[in-house]
């Protein structure tokens, strides 16, 4: 059976397995792919993302997301997605992530219907707040960011609104990870990048909010 003819259930672990990934249960790989079908309709009316053929969301998106997922640390019990856009890595960490409560800020008015809509249909311990991440006024255990608009100045209000001793989980390329920490500032250690799939200087970053900070005189 060729890779064309296999559900996007399969080709999805398939990816996962090529790289050496832990591949999803059926019940986790279902809803993946109700997901998927969902992002295809609505995007064929609603610009959620610029991939629009599946094998692209299943890399780009699905997979990367699931790194992300992955990737953080135990113990976190609250996550904000800034900017979640079509969901990314949001809506995957929510369904990989059980244990975590995340809220999902978006403030273009269709995209957050989108995202209501995909928690309906997916589940996943996910709310929406339809409007600016800036304005939540609680802080975070963790807060994630991935491709938003003008992406420094929204890290350093991300910043902010991770707690003392929270997580900071930055998906972008090593060309711009640089910027980005002088942009949240000195208070966050950040661990070694995680290249992502599929090269093209993606990577995602965990910084840490120093739980006691004092500038140096």
């Amino acid at each position: 059976m060729s890779k064309e003819t296999l559900s996007a259930s399969a080709r999805l672990n398939l990816l996962l397995a090529e790289a050496g990934l832990e591949q999803l249960d059926s019940d986790l790989t279902k809803r993946f792919e109700e997901y998927l079908s969902l992002i295809i309709r609505w995007n064929a009316r609603v610009n959620l993302t610029a991939i629009r053929d599946e094998e692209g969301i299943l890399t780009r998106h699905f997979v990367e997301s699931i790194v992300c997922a992955r990737a953080l640390p135990a113990g976190i019990q609250t996550l904000l997605d800034f900017g979640s856009g079509a969901g990314f890595p949001g809506v995957p960490i929510a369904l990989c992530r059980p244990e975590i409560a995340v809220t999902l800020a978006e403030s273009h008015g269709k995209k957050a219907a989108f995202l209501s809509e995909a928690l309906r249909v997916v589940g996943g311990a996910a709310t929406v707040h339809s409007g600016r991440a800036e304005e939540l006024t609680a802080n975070f255990d963790c807060v994630t960011l991935r491709a938003v608009d003008r992406m420094e100045i929204a890290v350093s209000a991300a910043g902010q609104l991770v707690r003392l001793g929270g997580w900071l989980a930055l998906m972008t390329t090593g060309k711009e990870l640089a910027a980005l920490k002088a942009a949240v500032g000195a208070e966050f250690t950040w661990t070694e990048p995680i290249p992502q799939l599929g090269g093209n200087d993606r990577l995602l970053a965990l910084g840490t909010r120093a739980t006691r900070f004092s500038s140096q005189p």
